[in-house]
């Protein structure tokens, strides 16, 4: 029992691989916290715990700092501290950079990254001995066309995880990140550069329990040696690409 009586904060953890992380958790002994917009978040709360006592759903806009400011609070109230944060949800766009919007950069980059950074700041004073692990992906290392947003907010991630791992102690935090590959979740299936040949999808496609696997494991002590560190788990896609 890994995560037992820890507290585990998991973005965009409504469904796909943020919901398999969850149910992890869970399953591990913590007391998971199920942020996301989308009010399927509360079934996913009562699938773990209906009662409420061991899975809480709290509805987020991940982009707003007031919302990730209250999210956080609510989690600290109700259990007094913080052991681990995922921080899981992104969203993508599929478009060439001359047909983007400000509005639609900007979105990308708040929703990916900059609620990294709110989460990661809002947390830090209630975190000691803790775990953050950051969610990326293989497009930040190799990508293809339209999804320049998506690619370019996982760098930032990576960039960003490596200089809080030098920021802060070890004995306080570990952050790492998790590059998926290609998983078989709604985002891959929705995104038009796989249906329309695009971004070809060969090899093994990963399950939301694989990734979810490596995210406990990073989570975990049995990981306390790895700081700043990425790892990929994609099937060997990158190799493929």
């Amino acid at each position: 029992m890994r995560f037992q009586n820890k507290v585990c904060i998991v973005t965009g953890g409504a469904s796909g691989i943020g919901k398999a992380i969850c149910q992890q958790m869970a399953a591990e002994g913590g007391k998971v916290v199920i942020i996301d917009i989308s009010d399927s978040g509360q079934q996913a709360a009562n699938e773990i715990d209906p009662t409420g006592n061991e899975a809480l759903f709290i509805k987020t806009d991940i982009s707003i700092y007031q919302q990730v400011e209250d999210a956080v609070k609510k989690t600290v109230d109700k259990w007094g501290r913080v052991d681990v944060l995922v921080n899981n949800a992104a969203i993508m766009t599929f478009k060439p950079i001359l047909e983007l919007s400000e509005g639609e950069w900007d979105k990308v980059m708040a929703v990916n990254m900059k609620s990294v950074f709110m989460f990661c700041k809002l947390c830090l004073p209630y975190m000691n001995g803790a775990a953050i692990v950051n969610i990326s992906s293989v497009h930040y290392h190799e990508t293809t066309a339209n999804v320049i947003p998506y690619a370019s907010s996982k760098g930032a991630m990576e960039a960003f995880t490596r200089g809080m791992s030098i920021e802060y102690s070890s004995d306080k935090v570990r952050i790492n990140c998790v590059a998926p590959g290609a998983v078989d979740t709604p985002m891959l299936w929705s995104n038009p550069n796989v249906a329309s040949g695009v971004e070809k999808i060969t090899g093994k496609i990963g399950k939301p329990e694989d990734i979810a696997a490596a995210v406990c494991f990073i989570a975990s002590a049995e990981a306390t040696y790895i700081n700043g560190a990425s790892l990929h788990v994609d099937g060997g896609r990158l190799n493929i690409l």
